[in-house]
């Protein structure tokens, strides 16, 4: 497993233990040279967005993965990690909706997620 889908994996497990909604992930390989990976997942508050973002951080740094930027912390309306090879964002169900970054990222591959995602 190469290292950023290890990233991901870690991502995605950490995001779903604190409830993240509809965990996406898209495979940026032939669509962009900024990231790996594109991760997007809302949650229905301010302190849930933060609770992932927060989780994301700690189980990626856990595992020795240097987070690069954290960006929109005080707000937490959308909060950006930047992994390196993989770029999360966690959005407000509101704020995911306005800036529908999907359908921004369509060409991208979606990744199947769904293993890692707790029942």
């Amino acid at each position: 497993m190469t290292e950023s889908k290890t990233i991901l994996e870690t991502t995605v497990k950490a995001a779903s233990s604190k409830r993240a909604e509809n965990i996406i992930a898209l495979d940026m390989e032939n669509v962009s040279l900024l990231a790996d990976y594109f991760v997007i997942m809302s949650a229905n508050s301010n302190r849930q967005v933060a609770s992932i973002a927060d989780e994301i951080v700690d189980q990626n740094e856990k595992n020795g993965v240097s987070v690069r930027h954290v960006e929109g912390q005080r707000a937490a309306e959308w909060i950006l990690i930047d992994l390196g090879d993989v770029i999360v964002n966690v959005f407000q169900t509101d704020q995911r909706k306005f800036y529908n970054l999907e359908k921004l990222w369509s060409q991208a591959n979606p990744v199947d997620v769904q293993k890692w995602v707790e029942a």
